[in-house]
């Protein structure tokens, strides 16, 4: 004897909001890398602290150091970069083109305490490192116990 099942709309609809739902993710975290690298707010964002400091760090490839902006309004970091394209060549002559052109811009909360005034800045390989000394107050600091 076979097994009747009730047709049920509800549930139709449901899983097929639940496969959109899983396509739409998909799609948005999977990016293609040509396209993820320059988009605008795409600067992945590493940041950390040492005992003395927070780093930032990001990956900015191919660009001059004078092209990468950085300042510190209150306790918000911007970065922001800028490459231009390349006027040599003429589009009707491009085989390919993948590469990106344009700015790009990316704004983060630093952790409170920071000496932004005495911060120091590394651009090297594509690689932008910002170092944050923490102020004296915010430091850890050791406490001996001693035994009486």
């Amino acid at each position: 004897m076979a097994n009747i099942v009730r047709w049920d709309p509800i549930r139709d609809m449901v899983a097929l909001r639940e496969a959109m739902d899983r396509m739409v993710e998909e799609g948005m975290v999977r990016a293609p890398a040509p396209l993820a690298a320059w988009a605008p707010g795409g600067m992945a964002v590493d940041m950390y602290e040492t005992d003395d400091s927070v780093i930032v760090s990001t990956a900015i490839p191919g660009m001059k150091a004078e092209e990468i902006a950085v300042s510190v309004t209150g306790d918000t970091l911007t970065i922001k970069a800028e490459t231009k394209e390349d006027s040599e060549v003429k589009r009707e002559n491009y085989l390919r083109r993948e590469r990106r052109f344009g700015s790009c811009c990316r704004s983060i909360t630093l952790p409170g305490g920071l000496e932004a005034d005495k911060a120091e800045a590394d651009y090297t390989d594509g690689i932008l490192t910002l170092t944050f000394p923490k102020a004296e107050e915010v430091k850890p600091k050791s406490i001996k116990v001693s035994t009486k």
